[in-house]
């Protein structure tokens, strides 16, 4: 493996999340019985004409300021000519020489190095049909019927230069895009789905060589896992075949889960075996600075971007940033909350703590919670006065989560205000220590752990009420005297 380098570029395949299809007004959604979502202009049946969904061109042009890549004002749609069954037409409308974005780039980083990854470009096209196997692959198939629902669900093609030298680098990639595209709300990237899926172009050469090696494509990775997995046996056949006296093919494979392995499925096509042509019945897509000056003002503030932010503003560890950044909804809800609580690490600890813990037992995540922004700051107001203790939040949020209500009613309902007066205090301090004369008689000779059972048994008379620092200041000055 030393003498070898690795060589990735990936075409990541992503299902944007308009309401219609990109030539014609058919649902886009996800499931429905087989062939219902088509009709005469996505089946590309004679005398139909397409028209360009106004929506996929916006998200286009999102996406390529998302990417730090150059939107033209002038590109335009062409004809990709192959046969396969799950294309009605025998023909992709796609785009090739002149895309809707290009020239761009993403940081990702693996093991603490941050490594920059070139895009080639971003190009609009319709969707294909899905084949559905007799069999758990293609190559174990007997049969294969075809569902069109797919057909003309409009899709960004998000091709990478070959910077990527690992399986690593490559799932990081893919996650920083997601990330992105679900930040710009282009798409739900649901890789289950099929709303986002990969394509590795794998080669290996010796190292320090300045060609590149014959690359094989392994289509439809529609998992993180996958991807890894597939670079990975991929890069070590590719190698046992070089070592052995062979030669690579260009091809195209497909990947088995359950055997773990790359399969051959066909020679691989170079662009010129497409005839490509300018698609006749779709005029070229010409946008104004303005236009796209008026995009870009609507983007939000991008992961990275928000991740420097709260690491430099709020002195949160990239640990913690890297928690809070990773779903939009979330970062928006730390902000919400931050704005009236100023305490970083106490939203954190509580936001990715007991209240995501207490989401994930319900069944939940953050953004179907029915706690509003509202009710966790009220929560964390309880804590920063003393009203109640870190114990008794604990209780507060699954009732938050279960009922969905205010933290103050919670509090008052159940009888939960936390007891900071000190005589009441010591009076279940004075009986836990005439209960357990053992552990007071550990403490005075030397055994302070002995002090942590006290405490706790404090806490359990009265109810996880008492103030805990009060608690531990007067146990140990009784215990001292």
């Amino acid at each position: 493996m030393n003498k070898y380098e690795v060589v990735i570029g990936l075409e990541v395949h992503v299902e944007l999340k308009t309401a219609t299809k990109i030539f014609c007004g058919c649902k886009t959604e996800f499931g429905g019985a087989p062939n219902t979502h088509v009709c005469p202009v996505c089946l590309g049946l004679p005398g139909v004409l397409p028209v360009v969904n106004e929506k996929v061109v916006e998200f286009g042009v999102r996406t390529g300021l998302a990417i730090n890549a150059k939107v033209p004002n002038y590109s335009k749609f062409d004809r990709k000519n192959y046969y396969y069954p799950d294309l009605t037409k025998n023909f992709q409308t796609s785009q090739f020489d002149l895309p809707i974005c290009e020239h761009g780039y993403l940081d990702i980083e693996v093991d603490g190095i941050v490594k920059r990854i070139g895009i080639t470009r971003a190009h609009m096209e319709e969707d294909a049909g899905k084949l559905v196997h007799s069999g758990k692959t293609i190559s174990s198939s007997d049969s294969s019927n075809v569902d069109y629902n797919r057909v003309g669900v409009p899709l960004l093609e998000i091709v990478s230069e070959p910077d990527i030298r690992s399986s690593e680098e490559a799932k990081e990639y893919v996650e920083v895009l997601k990330k992105i595209l679900t930040y710009i709300d282009v798409s739900d990237c649901k890789m289950e789905e099929g709303s986002i899926r990969a394509d590795a172009n794998v080669s290996v050469r010796l190292v320090g060589a300045k060609e590149f090696g014959t690359r094989t494509e392994t289509k439809n990775l529609n998992s993180l896992k996958a991807l890894q997995k597939a670079i990975e046996y991929e890069v070590e056949r590719q190698i046992e075949v070089i070592e052995d006296g062979g030669v690579i093919e260009q091809e195209t494979r497909t990947w088995d889960d359950e055997k773990g392995i790359t399969l051959s499925m066909r020679s691989k096509a170079d662009a010129h075996d497409y005839r490509y042509f300018p698609e006749p019945d779709l005029p070229p897509i010409i946008l104004t600075d303005e236009y796209i000056a008026g995009i870009k003002a609507t983007l939000p503030e991008l992961p990275e971007s928000r991740k420097k932010r709260l690491m430099e503003v709020d002195d949160l560890s990239a640990y913690d940033a890297n928690l809070v950044i990773a779903e939009r909804f979330l970062a928006d809800f730390y902000d919400e909350v931050r704005k009236n609580i100023d305490d970083p690490k106490l939203i954190v600890n509580y936001l990715m703590g007991d209240y995501y813990r207490e989401l994930a037992a319900a069944g939940l995540d953050f953004k179907n919670s029915p706690v509003s922004t509202n009710a966790f700051i009220e929560l964390l107001k309880l804590l920063q006065d003393k009203t109640i203790s870190g114990k008794l939040a604990k209780d507060i949020i699954p009732v938050m989560i279960k009922e969905g209500k205010n933290p103050k009613v919670i509090v008052e309902e159940k009888g939960l205000v936390q007891i900071s007066d000190t005589s009441a205090i010591e009076a279940i301090i004075i009986e836990v220590i005439e209960a357990n004369p053992k552990a007071v008689e550990d403490y005075k000779s030397g055994k302070g752990n002995s002090i942590g059972f006290l405490v706790g048994q404090v806490m359990k008379a009265s109810k996880g009420k008492a103030n805990p620092g009060i608690v531990n200041e007067l146990l140990k000055s009784k215990l001292d005297s």
